[in-house]
């Protein structure tokens, strides 16, 4: 049997978000902070792991963690970018152009 807990991390020092499936790393959005708003600019999951809404969750927490903050968004990861159309929730997020 494996663990699938996953677990969403801030790595402060590397500036990304890591995910944690069964206390292995499995993926990372990264982001620069400047002024009060972060800016992801690159999210992968490990190929071995992809197709399990890895990406999906990372990013979730990501955006839970940074709303918990108090900063706001700027989503130039394509991916991060997608996720925030498809959840209307996280749209309050995006600094204002």
């Amino acid at each position: 049997m494996t663990d699938d807990t996953t677990e969403v991390r801030l790595n402060e020092a590397a500036h990304r978000y890591e995910i944690f499936v069964g206390g292995e790393r499995a993926g990372h959005s990264q982001f620069r902070d400047n002024d009060g708003v972060r800016t992801f600019f690159h999210t992968e999951i490990d190929p071995k792991q992809e197709g399990r809404g890895l990406g999906g969750r990372l990013v979730r927490g990501a955006l839970d963690q940074t709303r918990a903050a108090g900063l706001e968004v700027i989503p130039e990861c394509e991916f991060v970018a997608r996720f925030i159309e498809k959840h209307e929730e996280y749209a309050d997020l995006v600094a204002a152009a």
